[in-house]
C-alpha cells in the first residue's frame, strides 16, 4: 500500500451537493485542513455548464457512474438507469437544475420519526442560510448565500395557458412554492445563475478551494473506510492504478451519496451481517440499515400533440442548435441558458391528504429525458408521479471490489396503494390537459392515448412507460439511537462507529415532496455546524399554509 504522508482534520468522500456545502462551511474559518476525494474529473464544458443540455451528461459515461438496476416485476421486467453523478460537483452537474425545498409536512415527518432537530421549523433557516433567490418571496427566501436560485422567462405562450388551464380546474396560482404555500402552480425555480449552471461546485467548492486550506483529489476511487475498533481513522482509495491510504485528526465525512455511501461502508465490513459475508467482506458491524430503505420517485409523461407550431420542438434541427449553442457560448443567454422547466406545481391528490404528494413538471416539447422526441412532432407534456411512495428497495454489494456496481433494487410499485395514487396522478393530469384554455393548442393525447381510459388500461401504461425521476435517497436512515433500522443520529454521527458521519440524501429518514438538490444541500450545510459543535441557527417561527379543508376536498 502506498501511503500519502498528509494528515487532515476532515476528510469528505464526495464532492456533490452535500460534499461541496459541507466543504464549504467546515473551511469558513481557516483553522481546519479538509481533504475533498472525488472519483469524477473536471465539470467544465458546454454540455454540463449550458442548461439546456441537461440531457446529455446524465448519459454520458464520463460524467455518469453508469448504474442500471434490477429489473423490476412491476415494470414489465425492465431495468431502469440510475444516473449518478461522476464529476466534480456529483449528481448536481447532471441533474434537471429543478429547485425545490420539499413541504414543511416532509421534514415535520423526519422529526417525528426520530431525527429531532430535523423540523421545518429546524431546517428553514439553513435554506435560508444556502440560498441567493431571486424572485422568490421576502422573508421567506434567503438572499445572500452561496445559491444562486433563479426563473426562466417563460416566453411561450403554452406556459400561460398551462396555468390558465389549472385555474380553471380549480387549483390555486402560487407566486413561490419554496416559500409559504407549496400547493398549487407556478414558476419554477432553477439553479441557474448568469445563463450557467449553478452546481454546488459552482456555488460551494470552487469558493472553497480558493481559501487555501481545502485540497480537492479527483480521480480517487474510494475502496473504504479504515476502522480501529469502534472508530473511524481514515479513507483507503485508488488513484492512477495505485493504492493510498490517508487519515483523518478529527472526522470522516461519508457524502458519496444514496447508492455509494451505502455500497462503501459495506465494502468496509460496515452493514447487514448476511450481505457482507455473501460478498466476502468481513463484519466490522452489522447494521442492518445500511443500504435499505432506498425510496425514489417514479413518473409518467404524459404526452399531448400540439395544434400550433410554437413548441421547442422547432428547434430539433442542426441549424437551430448551432445558434442556440452560439448565443450561449457569447452572451450566456437565450434558450440555451433555461433547464425549459419553468413551470411546476403541488397538488394533493384526494380529500385527506394533509399536504401535496403528486408533482407537476409542465414543458413545452413532448421529449425523454434522453432527448428523444416522438414522432408526432410539436407536443407538450406533463411530467407528474406520486411524491411518497410507500414501496422500499435496497442496495447491495455483490463482492467486495472498488470498481464492482453495487446491487440496486429499487421495488416500485410494490405497495398497493402506490398504484391507486399512480391512477390518480394521470386522470388528474388529464383534467387540466382538458380545460378551455388548452383547447387552441390540445391535439390528440400522444400517451398514454385517448383511448386509454379504464384502471387496467392505465396499468399497464404505467408498467410499460414510467421511469425514475432520478431521486434515490434513504440508505442510510437518520432516526433515534434505539432504532435498529437507523444508521445515523440526528447529528449526523454514524450509530456504533466514532468519528464518522454521513451527510448526503442517503440519511432522509423519507423523501421530500419534490427535486432533491435543494435537500441535499442543505443537509450539508446543516450537519457543517454540528460537526463543528456550533450551535443550531435559531427556529424559524413561520407557519406555513395547510389547505384550512384538506380533511374534506381535494382542492
Amino acid at each position: 500500500m502506498a501511503c500519502m504522508a498528509e494528515e487532515f482534520d476532515y476528510i469528505i468522500v464526495g464532492s456533490g451537493s452535500a460534499g461541496s456545502a459541507l466543504a464549504y462551511r467546515l473551511g469558513e474559518s481557516g483553522r481546519h485542513n479538509i481533504l475533498v476525494l472525488e472519483y469524477g474529473g473536471s465539470d467544465a464544458g458546454p454540455f454540463i455548464q449550458m442548461p439546456v443540455a441537461l440531457s446529455y451528461p446524465m448519459n454520458m459515461k464520463r460524467y455518469d457512474w453508469g448504474y442500471i438496476a434490477e429489473a423490476e416485476q412491476s415494470l414489465d421486467g425492465r431495468q431502469l438507469v440510475c444516473p449518478r453523478g461522476k464529476v466534480i460537483g456529483g449528481s448536481s452537474s447532471i441533474n434537471g437544475m429543478i429547485y425545490v425545498r420539499g413541504n414543511a409536512g416532509d421534514y415535520d415527518y423526519w422529526h417525528e420519526s426520530g431525527a429531532l432537530g430535523w423540523s421545518y421549523a429546524d431546517v428553514l433557516p439553513y435554506f435560508r442560510r444556502m440560498e441567493h433567490s431571486h424572485g422568490g418571496s421576502a422573508g421567506w427566501r434567503g438572499t445572500d448565500g452561496p445559491l444562486h436560485v433563479t426563473r426562466g422567462p417563460r416566453d411561450n405562450p403554452l406556459h400561460d395557458a398551462f396555468v390558465a388551464a389549472v385555474i380553471e380546474a380549480g387549483y390555486a396560482v402560487v407566486d413561490d412554492y419554496n416559500g409559504y404555500r407549496q400547493e398549487g402552480f407556478g414558476a419554477a425555480d432553477m439553479t441557474v445563475w448568469r445563463g450557467r449552471r449553478w452546481s454546488a461546485a459552482n456555488a460551494y467548492l470552487r469558493p472553497a478551494l480558493r481559501r487555501g486550506n481545502i485540497k480537492l483529489i479527483s480521480g480517487a476511487l474510494v475502496e473504504k473506510i479504515l476502522i480501529d475498533g469502534r472508530a473511524a481513522t481514515g479513507v483507503v482509495y485508488w488513484k492512477g492504478g495505485k493504492r493510498y491510504q490517508v487519515t483523518a485528526r478529527a472526522e470522516i465525512v461519508l457524502a458519496a451519496g444514496a447508492i455509494n455511501s451505502p455500497q462503501i461502508m459495506q465494502r468496509s465490513g460496515v452493514g447487514p451481517g448476511a450481505v457482507l459475508q455473501n460478498a466476502g467482506v468481513d463484519v466490522v458491524l452489522d447494521r442492518a440499515g445500511v443500504g435499505a430503505n432506498l425510496q425514489d420517485h417514479l413518473e409518467v409523461y404524459l404526452q399531448v400533440a400540439c395544434l400550433q407550431p410554437i413548441t421547442l420542438y422547432k428547434h430539433f434541427n442542426l441549424a437551430s442548435k448551432v445558434l442556440i449553442g452560439a448565443r450561449w457560448l457569447m452572451f450566456k443567454s437565450g434558450l440555451g441558458a433555461s433547464n425549459q422547466f419553468e413551470t411546476l406545481g403541488f397538488i394533493r391528490s384526494a380529500a385527506g391528504v394533509a399536504y401535496p404528494d403528486i408533482q407537476f413538471h409542465f414543458l413545452p416539447v413532448a421529449i425523454r429525458y434522453d432527448g428523444t422526441a416522438p414522432a408526432e412532432g410539436h407536443g407538450f407534456q406533463l411530467h407528474v408521479g406520486p411524491m411518497r411512495s410507500k414501496s422500499r428497495g435496497h442496495v447491495r454489494i455483490l463482492d467486495a471490489g472498488s470498481h464492482s456496481p453495487p446491487q440496486i433494487k429499487f421495488n416500485y410499485l410494490s405497495h398497493a396503494d402506490d398504484w391507486v395514487e399512480f391512477r390518480r396522478c394521470i386522470r388528474l393530469s388529464r383534467e387540466i390537459m382538458a380545460q378551455p384554455a388548452m383547447a387552441p393548442y390540445r391535439g390528440n393525447e400522444i400517451q398514454p392515448g385517448d383511448d386509454q381510459t379504464s384502471d387496467a388500461q392505465i396499468d399497464a401504461f404505467i408498467r410499460a412507460h414510467a421511469e425514475s425521476a432520478y431521486h434515490p435517497c434513504g440508505t442510510m436512515r437518520m432516526g433515534a439511537l434505539d432504532d435498529e433500522l437507523a444508521v445515523v443520529d440526528p447529528t449526523c454521527k454514524f450509530i456504533g462507529i466514532d468519528r464518522l458521519r454521513i451527510a448526503d440524501s442517503s440519511i432522509f429518514p423519507r423523501i421530500t415532496n419534490g427535486n432533491l438538490n435543494a435537500p441535499s444541500i442543505m443537509t450539508g450545510e446543516k450537519a457543517a455546524d454540528h460537526i463543528l459543535g456550533r450551535t443550531p441557527l435559531p427556529r424559524a417561527n413561520d407557519t406555513p399554509f395547510q389547505h384550512p379543508e384538506w380533511q374534506q376536498n381535494q382542492r
